[in-house]
Formats: structure tokens, C-alpha cells, sequence
């Protein structure tokens, strides 16, 4: 193949209403404490639909492509619940806010996204899409039970109108996320 690769993966942006929203009440919920492990900055809050890694530009547009057409799926809102873990709460290595609805809907996008992906030339994703929105990565991981459990669920709503192609470029201060496509959902 050849030729100059990203680092590419499809998501969900955040509407900045709800970014804000979130920040606030985790520090409230917190009460003053810190989320375990380093914590994902609120600008880079996103949910991930399929992580593709290195990236050719051919594919980058197929993938599009792909998606485009096949994304029949109307706009839709999700609703978030409260915190969660993986592989679980007694041995965290990832901190999460999961997703109340619309999480079928989510699954549907990821579904295409995968489709997508694997007919370009991408390995099938080895794990099962859970929808969720990344807080914190824990290392080593740690029992994170009573945090899940001081955390009262999230009480905003995200409309979903489009999906991302993210760009994430790694650096010191951690991975920088910029949208470079988009994906409008339309039935």
C-alpha cells in the first residue's frame, strides 16, 4: 500500500453544553477528590465507535464512504447514566460514564463503523462495542467500587446528529483529538 498514515478513529463529539455540564458534576460529585489514574481532559471527552489506529488517506475516504452509505439512522439522543469499569469495578483499569439510552442506536452506528472498517482492509475488532465515555485510564488498575458508587448518574442529554473521524496525534501532554470528517446521520 504505502503512502502517509494517521492515526484515525470514528466517534461521537460532545456537544460543548454537555462537556461543561459533565466537568461540573463530577467535581461536585467528587467533592474535592480526583478521578484514579489519569483522568482524560474534558476536551478530549468523546465516545469511540471503532479505534482504527494507522490510517492510509485511500482508506480514510473508503471508510467514509462506507459509512455514509451506510449509516441509515435517524439523529438521536442519548441520556447517561453513572460511572462504571473495565474490566470491572474490584479491578479498574478504565473509569467510565455509561450510557442510559440510546445506547442501541449507538451500537447500530458502531456496527457500521465496523462493517466499514473491515471491508477496507481493517482486522475485525477483537472486543464487543460497549457504549461508553472514557474518564480516566487506572494503572495499575485498582478497586474503584466506592466511586462508582458515590457518583449519582448524569443528568444531561446529547443529541447525536453526526459521526466524527477523529485524528489523534500523541505527544507529551497526552493524545490530541481533531475532527478532520463528519458524517451526517439522516433516515
Amino acid at each position: 500500500m504505502g503512502g502517509v498514515t494517521e492515526r484515525l478513529f470514528v466517534g461521537i463529539e460532545l456537544d460543548d453544553d454537555v462537556r461543561h455540564g459533565l466537568a461540573a458534576h463530577l467535581a461536585t460529585q467528587l467533592n474535592g477528590r480526583r478521578l484514579p489514574g489519569k483522568a482524560v481532559a474534558p476536551a478530549s471527552w468523546h465516545i469511540t465507535l471503532r479505534f482504527m489506529g494507522a490510517t492510509e488517506e485511500r482508506q480514510r475516504d473508503q471508510v467514509v464512504a462506507a459509512i455514509s452509505a451506510e449509516a441509515d439512522i435517524a439523529p438521536f439522543a442519548i441520556a447517561f447514566s453513572g460511572l462504571g469499569a473495565f474490566p470491572g469495578t474490584t479491578r479498574a483499569a478504565v473509569v467510565w460514564l455509561g450510557i442510559a439510552s440510546g445506547a442501541a442506536s449507538l451500537e447500530r452506528l458502531a456496527a457500521v463503523c465496523e462493517s466499514a472498517a473491515q471491508r477496507v482492509g481493517f482486522a475485525p475488532e477483537d472486543r464487543p462495542f460497549h457504549p461508553h465515555l472514557t474518564l480516566a485510564r487506572v494503572r495499575p488498575p485498582r478497586d474503584v467500587g466506592s466511586l462508582v458508587d458515590q457518583v449519582a448518574a448524569f443528568p444531561l442529554r446529547q443529541p447525536v446528529s453526526s459521526v466524527a473521524l477523529f485524528r489523534s496525534t500523541l505527544g507529551r501532554g497526552g493524545a490530541r483529538y481533531d475532527v478532520i470528517d463528519r458524517v451526517q446521520l439522516v433516515a
